[in-house]
């Protein structure tokens, strides 16, 4: 991977972050910021989906300020551990404790691409300290994985978030968290801190009807922006990440 990353404790071992600072200085109260990526998509991808994250997070510091850290859950670049949507949440919730303390008092968002912005939603909804979520791409729901938990290991398997041959040692319980964890009704009990959702008009993954569902549920507090000719990998499209660096602007402090 580029950039230069560190290591974290993580519920499953170490998980790989990348830091960027801003204008800001490490003894003075921040916003902070959490990047967060989604699921890897073609074979042995979990190695590459993470590499463009620390030009996105110096980037966004660069512009905004804000401390910016971008995580690698487990399995995903040199993070420790193998992939469970259960095991994702507990990782990024981890990643919050540790902007939180980059932050020094201040506030922290969190933006994820694709699954990422689902459980960023997921794990903002009832924690005080995360005063905004930014979804692009993302999933209003799981239950569709969890219909065949057996091919979703497999497909898991083949784009390299999971590499343990006998994991995982309960199946079903593996595929149980597709339908424990939602998305739309987090959005709904983020009400009514701000949610940005940002769609590709021509998403092949996630059906728009996901973004629309997302943008009902978070109410009042909610910004919707569907990208004209846009596929799903929406960080490398200039005009999603101009959408995220105006609304991060409009944040309070």
């Amino acid at each position: 991977m580029t950039g230069a990353w560190e290591g974290v404790v993580g519920p499953a071992g170490t998980l790989r972050v990348h830091e960027a600072l801003g204008t800001s200085t490490p003894s003075t109260q921040a916003n902070a910021l959490v990047i967060c990526h989604g699921f890897p998509i073609g074979a042995d991808a979990a190695r590459h989906v993470a590499q463009s994250l620390p030009a996105l997070a110096d980037r966004l510091a660069a512009e905004s300020g804000w401390r910016v850290v971008a995580g690698c859950l487990r399995g995903v670049g040199e993070s420790d551990g193998d992939f469970s949507l259960r095991g994702w949440f507990d990782d990024l919730r981890a990643i919050v404790d540790h902007a939180t303390a980059l932050a020094m008092g201040g506030g922290v968002w969190i933006v994820g691409f694709g699954t990422g912005g689902s459980l960023g939603l997921c794990v903002g909804f009832d924690d005080g300290r995360v005063r905004g979520a930014a979804c692009f791409g993302s999933r209003a729901t799981f239950a569709d994985w969890a219909h065949d938990a057996r091919s979703m290991l497999a497909y898991a398997r083949r784009v390299g978030v999971v590499r343990s041959a006998q994991y995982p040692d309960d199946l079903g319980r593996w595929g149980a968290a597709f339908t424990e964890l939602d998305p739309a009704e987090a959005a709904r009990k983020m009400a009514p801190r701000p949610v940005l959702v940002v769609h590709g008009a021509d998403d092949e993954e996630v059906p728009l009807a996901d973004a629309r569902r997302l943008a009902d549920a978070a109410g009042p507090g909610m910004e919707l922006h569907v990208l004209a000719g846009a596929g799903h990998r929406l960080r490398a499209d200039p005009r999603a990440i101009a959408l995220l660096v105006g609304w991060l602007e409009r944040q309070g402090p």
